[in-house]
């Protein structure tokens, strides 16, 4: 209830209201993180100013979409902490350039998801990841022209059910999450004696839905994902490193997590149609989850492809709006 009444001052209030209204809501010392070209932020106001009053300024008559919405304890810290997931959608009229992107004057989406820790009535942390790349798709732009999968608008889940409002049977949580430690087990170090597809059988239903970052596309089916993600994604990266995740938790058949970072991968191969750099770098992400019985069955990914190419030298933010001039 707290986040909702947080969401609801923030898409109500004016751009001249909120800095008070975050300042409200967040601790002095809360920690916001976010995607390039954001900086991480400390505190309501300093979140306030460099973002959400650039946003509200001009997507004009914001509204927030929500698809997912639940909340739980933190699996990761004895569950000693308590966090509240938001994804959907930021809907607004784009009337003013952001971050340099020209102004449509017409609708614009900006994909999002966002994890909140609430203690003592206040968020004290706050990942908030969202697809910059969908946004720049809308006006024009083509910062990703060699995606395998397709670039399109998310939709929620298909079981339209993904909006918990009350708390949910604990059992169903607990399947959930067991489900995604599977998954994650079997991805082990890519290692596996099977082959990728036998792999994400174990636990993957075999219609499943990856809903990819715009740049890397959305696959239906274990057979597609493999041909237009994960094979061409394992190829293109070596000396994978799993770092961790900061949070992961479930509420019934709903579960994700997110890490700062979740990965680091040397660029050996072409990926996105960028060549290899011998780099490594860092990768950012949010994954959200719906599990059907056993298995999973759709996952929304989030991915820092800004923040990560921008790690091996390539500035697709600066180089879009330049090839646009």
């Amino acid at each position: 209830r707290f986040v909702l009444n947080y969401y609801d001052a923030i898409d109500s209030g004016s751009e001249y209201e909120i800095e008070q209204i975050c300042a409200s809501y967040m601790s002095d010392n809360c920690i916001w993180q976010s995607y390039h070209p954001f900086q991480d932020q400390r505190g309501g106001l300093d979140v306030a100013r460099h973002f959400w009053v650039p946003l509200k300024t001009s997507f004009k008559r914001l509204q927030r979409r929500q698809d997912i919405f639940f909340a739980g304890r933190n699996l990761l810290d004895n569950e000693d902490s308590v966090w509240v997931v938001s994804m959907g959608h930021l809907m607004g009229l784009f009337d003013k350039d952001w971050l340099s992107i020209k102004a449509t004057q017409k609708m614009i989406f900006l994909p999002y998801a966002e994890f909140n820790r609430i203690e003592d009535n206040k968020i004290i942390r706050t990942a908030f990841y969202f697809d910059l790349p969908h946004v720049m798709t809308q006006t024009g732009l083509n910062p990703f022209p060699h995606s395998l999968g397709v670039n399109i608008l998310r939709p929620g889940p298909l079981t339209h059910d993904g909006l918990y409002y009350k708390d949910q049977d604990i059992i169903s949580g607990n399947k959930t999450s067991q489900a995604i430690d599977l998954m994650i087990e079997s991805l082990g170090n890519w290692d596996s004696p099977l082959s990728l597809e036998d792999e994400l059988a174990l636990g993957w239903h075999d219609n499943m839905i990856w809903w990819g970052p715009t740049g890397i596309g959305a696959s239906y089916t274990i057979d597609r994902y493999v041909k237009q993600h994960a094979g061409p994604f394992r190829c293109a990266f070596s000396n994978r490193k799993f770092n961790g995740h900061v949070c992961r938790l479930s509420e019934g058949n709903y579960g994700g997590f997110f890490g700062r970072p979740n990965l680091s991968l040397k660029l050996i191969n072409s990926f996105m149609g960028i060549p290899p750099t011998n780099l490594s770098a860092d990768m950012n992400v949010i994954d959200i989850y719906r599990r059907d019985g056993e298995k999973l069955a759709e996952n929304w990914v989030f991915i820092d492809l800004l923040g990560f190419w921008l790690q091996h030298g390539v500035d697709i933010l600066s180089d879009s709006l330049k090839s646009s001039d």
